[in-house]
């Protein structure tokens, strides 16, 4: 689980405060459907950033009574990673709600959008009922998951992982193919989305929409192996820095979310980079401890963003371009990393866990 967000396993809770989890995650779906996944998600970087500044700020002044010291905590944990813009809740909705649209209103592609319908997560679906109501079951969902995973102390980020299984079960539900079928050698290989092949089996395809790309890539700019390692260092770095300097594990976290305002807006090549500056600080905050300074911690930030975009890239070549759904490369990279930062800490081989409260 993300730090600030305080998770109470749902058994142990009372009824009314379940029932006030479970009303708003589902109101927070429906407003994750209504605005689009991705543009919910530049909320959760707005939220985030707003509250690790109160906490950067609230530090500088030593704690004065004018800056509550648990509003940082609230803002980032209980509105950003929370039931309001949380990415488990609003994007999962979002994600879901495109799901359905995909099969449900293939006509609905006011963008122009050339992957399947199912993948656009950058279009607001408004205030049709059902779609809203997809966004709301899935935002529940992704609560329940997310709840459920932190009270039994599955060690890894849990609201990643939550992101990743809503996105699998919608395409259970809405009848997409779980990994869908490679074209050219397999499903690592790109090489069909760089000769602009077109699909040749209709499969999932909706009436409309029958010429999508044999391959689709999460991003056409940002899926090079040597790519997405270099501007992994980078990210990395730049969030171990950040760490560094302010304390704040998800400050960096939140500038690469709310930077995906432009590309929703459309401005060409904007990298995703949240996964890159999370992950970056994870690799900072372990080196740490182990030899003190600031260069070397740097440098294993520069190397964790690296292996966070790797990881990505595998899994977006994996789940992502083959189907007809979005599945998050980030959240899988998040989530598997701190997977396996987790496992070694609970055996002993690491000095901490991140930001993971195990």
């Amino acid at each position: 689980m993300y730090a600030p967000l305080q998770t109470i396993p749902v058994l142990d809770m009372g009824v009314e405060p379940f029932l006030v989890l479970l009303v708003t995650a589902l109101a927070g779906g429906a407003f994750g459907a209504a605005l689009g996944a991705l543009p919910s998600f530049v909320f959760t970087g707005f939220v985030v950033l707003l509250g690790e500044g109160v906490g950067i700020l609230q530090g500088q002044l030593n704690g004065l009574d004018a800056i509550n010291g648990s509003l940082a905590a609230g803002i980032t944990g209980t509105l950003g990673f929370g039931m309001v813009v949380g990415p488990h809740v609003a994007f999962a909705g979002g994600v879901a709600a495109s799901a359905y649209v995909g099969k449900k209103y293939p006509e609905m592609n006011p963008n122009g959008w050339d992957y399947h319908l199912g993948k656009d997560i950058s279009s607001a679906f408004g205030t049709k009922p059902d779609i809203l109501a997809v966004g709301a079951l899935f935002g529940a969902l992704g609560m329940l998951i997310t709840q459920i995973a932190g009270g039994l102390g599955f060690p890894t980020d849990n609201i990643a992982l939550s992101v990743f299984l809503t996105a699998m079960i919608a395409r259970v539900v809405f009848r997409y193919p779980l990994i869908g079928s490679p074209a050219g050698d397999g499903l690592l290989d790109m090489g069909p989305f760089e000769r602009n092949e077109p699909r040749e089996q209709p499969d999932d395809v909706p009436e409309g929409n029958a010429g999508r790309l044999a391959v689709e890539p999460w991003l056409g700019h940002q899926y090079k192996w040597l790519n997405v390692t270099v501007i992994g260092v980078v990210g990395g770095i730049l969030g171990g820095y950040i760490w560094l300097e302010t304390g704040s594990v998800f400050l960096g976290y939140g500038i690469s979310a709310a930077s995906l305002l432009f590309l929703n807006l459309g401005v060409a090549k904007i990298p995703v980079t949240h996964h890159l500056t999370l992950i970056g600080v994870v690799g900072a905050m372990i080196a740490a401890p182990m030899v003190g300074g600031e260069l070397v911690p740097l440098l294993a930030a520069g190397v964790f963003g690296a292996l966070s975009g790797v990881v990505g890239e595998g899994a977006q070549r994996i789940f992502y371009s083959h189907s007809g759904t979005h599945v998050d490369p980030p959240a899988m990279a998040i989530a598997s990393i701190m997977f396996v930062v987790g496992v070694l800490y609970l055996l002993g081989l690491l000095p901490n866990a991140g930001y993971l409260g195990l």
